[in-house]
């Protein structure tokens, strides 16, 4: 599912619910300015149980951040809770446990959305 015109701004908070499908191996939630220009790139990874965060700047990756952390399962749904400033973004996992990635575009607003992979919403709200 890809939004295009969405307002995601400095001091708001995503809040998403996803479900993995049962045999799902990895997904994505993508937020940016378009698919060439993600600040940020998150990956869980069930099959080496990590979850993979980067970055793509007019289409070039970045240096991946992995965390060896991975408080969820395939076939349960899980809440992610998501708000950002021009350094960081911030994502509170489904285990209430937090984790950080550079906003390395820099940027106070965002309007591309995108999940991919094995999953599907269940729900996005933006408040």
């Amino acid at each position: 599912m890809k939004v295009k015109d969405m307002t995601f701004k400095e001091g708001h908070e995503l809040k998403i619910r996803i479900k993995p499908k049962d045999d799902c191996n990895t997904f994505a939630i993508n937020i940016g300015h378009d698919s060439e220009n993600i600040a940020m790139h998150f990956n869980p990874r069930f099959s080496n149980n990590t979850i993979v965060c980067n970055s793509l700047s007019g289409g070039c990756w970045g240096d991946e951040q992995c965390e060896g952390i991975l408080p969820f399962s395939p076939g349960e749904e899980c809440k992610f809770y998501i708000n950002f400033n021009n350094e960081q973004f911030y994502i509170k996992l489904p285990d209430d446990s937090m984790m950080n990635f550079p906003n390395r575009l820099g940027d106070v607003k965002y309007k591309y959305f995108d999940v991919s992979g094995d999953a599907r919403i269940i729900g996005i709200k933006i408040k």
